[in-house]
C-alpha cells in the first residue's frame, strides 16, 4: 500500500512501489492530464509537480513520492474556474493537438511558483526539455508569459477581470 497526496486529497494505492507515478494516476486515480508520450523523460507529456518542482512521473517510482505534495495539471484549477495558468492557456490559444500542453502547463507553472517574475529567457530554459510536434511554441511562451502577469496580478488582490483588462 503507497499512501499519496495529489492535488490535495489522501489515497491508498494498492500497487508495486516500483510502478512509474504515471500509471498511478492515469490507472488507479484515474487523472489522465499528464500523458504518455515516451516513457523515457524526452519529451515532457508526462511532467507533474512534486513538492513543487516539475518531474517526470514516467520515470519516477510511486513509492519515491509517499509522503510528498503531488500537484497534477487537474490540481491547478476546474473547468468553471481554471487557473490562471490554464486561462492563460485558453487566451493565447496555445493547445493545438493538446497532447504535449499538461506537461507544459505543469513546467511552466513550477517556474512560476519558483520564480514569479521568471523572464522571457527563464520561460524559454525552463519549458526546454518539453517538446511540442504541433509548432505553437510561440503561442505556449506567450500563454506562459501571460499566466505570469495573471498570476502577478492575483497575488496583488487585482480582481481577474480587472487583470485581463488590464492585459488587453
Amino acid at each position: 500500500m503507497v499512501k499519496l497526496n495529489v492535488n490535495g486529497a489522501s489515497h491508498d494505492v494498492d500497487i508495486d512501489p516500483a510502478t512509474p507515478l504515471l500509471y498511478v494516476l492515469r490507472n488507479d486515480l484515474k487523472l489522465n492530464g499528464a500523458k504518455f508520450g515516451c516513457g523515457l523523460g524526452q519529451c515532457g507529456a508526462c511532467t507533474v509537480m512534486v513538492d513543487g518542482k516539475a518531474v517526470f512521473s514516467c520515470l519516477t517510482p510511486v513509492m519515491l513520492v509517499e509522503g510528498r505534495q503531488v500537484k497534477t495539471v487537474e490540481g491547478l484549477g476546474t473547468i468553471d474556474e481554471p487557473g490562471p495558468m490554464q486561462q492563460a492557456f485558453i487566451e493565447q490559444q496555445a493547445a493545438q493537438c493538446g497532447y504535449c500542453i499538461g506537461g507544459m502547463m505543469m513546467r511552466a507553472q513550477a517556474l512560476l511558483e519558483a520564480k514569479p517574475e521568471a523572464g522571457d529567457a527563464d520561460i524559454r530554459q525552463a519549458l526546454e526539455p518539453n517538446l511540442c510536434r504541433c509548432g505553437t511554441h510561440m503561442r505556449i511562451l506567450r500563454a506562459v508569459a501571460r499566466a505570469r502577469d495573471l498570476m502577478k496580478s492575483k497575488s496583488a488582490g487585482m480582481a481577474p477581470a480587472a487583470a485581463t483588462r488590464r492585459a488587453s
